[in-house]
Formats: C-alpha cells, sequence, structure tokens
C-alpha cells in the first residue's frame, strides 16, 4: 500500500506544472544562468576554479528546499483543506504508512533533481572533491529538516496562508541562504543568524564537501539535524489532519 500511495503522490506531482517550475525549472535555470553570465558575485575564486564549482552545491540544496519543503508543503495543505487527508486517514493505509509515503516521493523527485543538477554542471564544468558519504548523510538531513518544516506550515495554517507563507520563505532563503550570495557578503550580525538556518547549513556543508573536499561538516550537520528533530517533532504534535 505504501509503494502503491508513493507511486500516486510521484505521479501527481510530476503532472504538476506548478510544481515541476518550482523544483526542476528553477534550480535548473539559476545553475545554467549564473553559471554563464557574471550577474552574481560569487566571491574571490581559486586558479582554475569555475563559478559552477560555488553555484552547484547551493543549487542542490535549494532543490531539497524546493521539494522537501515548498512543495510537499503547498501540496499537503490543499489535500488538508479539501478533506483528502480526511479521507485517506480513514483508508486501510494508516496514517503514518501515508507520511511514509510522501517521504518516499519527496526522494524520488529528489533524485530525479540531483541527476538532472548534477549532468548540467558537469557539462558546464564542474570538479567536485570529497566525501560522496557526506554529500548523501547531509541531503538525508536537510530532507528531514525541510519535510518536517513543511508538513508542520501544512499541518497548521489554511492552505492559502501556506500557498503564500512557503512561497515568501523559498524566495527569501534563495536570496538570504548562501545559495547563489555566498553568506560572508552580508554584515557579520545578520551573517551569524543566517549560519543556524537549515539552507545555509546545507548549502555551505555541501560547499565545503564538493568544493573544498572537506571530510565531514560535523557543525552544518549538526545545525541540520537540529532541525530535523524540532521540525520533525513539531510536526508530530501540532499536524492537524482536517
Amino acid at each position: 500500500m505504501i509503494a502503491a500511495q508513493t507511486a500516486l503522490e510521484t505521479k501527481m506531482l510530476l503532472r504538476n506544472g506548478e510544481q515541476l517550475l518550482l523544483t526542476i525549472v528553477i534550480p535548473t535555470l539559476l545553475l545554467v544562468l549564473f553559471s554563464a553570465v557574471d550577474v552574481v558575485d560569487v566571491g574571490d575564486l581559486a586558479p582554475g576554479e569555475e563559478r559552477v564549482d560555488f553555484l552547484a552545491p547551493g543549487l542542490l540544496a535549494l532543490a531539497v528546499l524546493s521539494t522537501a519543503f515548498t512543495g510537499q508543503a503547498i501540496a499537503t495543505g490543499f489535500e488538508r483543506r479539501y478533506g483528502v487527508l480526511k479521507r485517506l486517514g480513514a483508508t486501510p493505509l494508516p496514517r503514518w504508512g501515508l507520511m511514509v509515503a510522501k517521504t518516499g516521493c519527496v526522494l524520488v523527485v529528489e533524485l530525479l533533481q540531483i541527476a538532472l543538477l548534477t549532468t548540467i554542471a558537469f557539462a558546464l564544468g564542474w570538479s567536485p572533491h570529497g566525501n560522496p558519504l557526506a554529500v548523501v548523510l547531509l541531503l538525508v538531513l536537510g530532507t528531514a529538516a525541510f519535510s518536517g518544516l513543511g508538513l508542520l506550515m501544512a499541518g497548521t495554517l489554511r492552505a492559502e496562508a501556506t500557498l503564500a507563507a512557503a512561497n515568501l520563505v523559498f524566495i527569501l532563503l534563495l536570496v538570504c541562504g548562501g545559495v547563489i550570495i555566498p553568506l560572508d557578503k552580508f554584515p557579520g550580525g545578520v551573517e551569524a543568524v543566517l549560519q543556524l538556518t537549515p539552507i545555509a547549513a546545507l548549502s555551505d556543508g555541501l560547499r565545503d564537501v564538493l568544493r573544498d573536499g572537506s571530510s565531514m561538516p560535523w557543525a552544518d550537520a549538526g545545525i541540520l539535524a537540529a532541525w530535523s528533530v524540532l521540525g520533525l517533532a513539531a510536526a508530530a504534535r501540532f499536524f492537524r489532519w482536517e
């Protein structure tokens, strides 16, 4: 039942043009545009380093944000409004099974996003380094953190409020989360606060591994783990099915 629901959730998402724009088109366009055109100051680059080496890790983090948080929050919020969650909760599929299916859908879409973005990044001259297992761990922690926050928003706010808030958070974190603009471009006090956000921890952690060759950025992983625990615990406690 969980596998069938996961497949259904994935098909519904991939057939939704707005969701595809958010999860696939925007990260891809940003990667190509800002790698090819010197529009955004990405900071000092080492000799032989390309703009894509800075941008690719941040846009992988943005892909996780767009799917696990923004897309999931909006879709779940409207399912809750229209009574879909209430009806699914009354089927033989247990409620925890529905949440597992939604998580499975997020992971499938993320795999597609990562495959597409890495292929394009390699074509643009990306030269990643570091431990692949560290990358996987950071992506899993980021997915857990954003999923918890997305479900918390979808399960507590009205659908229209979720739509507005999720899109606003997406734009703010895109600009201020270290995705395409280095955090050291912000004032010191602001930078210190932004470093504690999950998107900054994920983008900086991926950049430490894939750009600088770090074995494991434990500080960033710790921030993501803390957000994961808080977000998922709050979602489990306050999520309302109707």
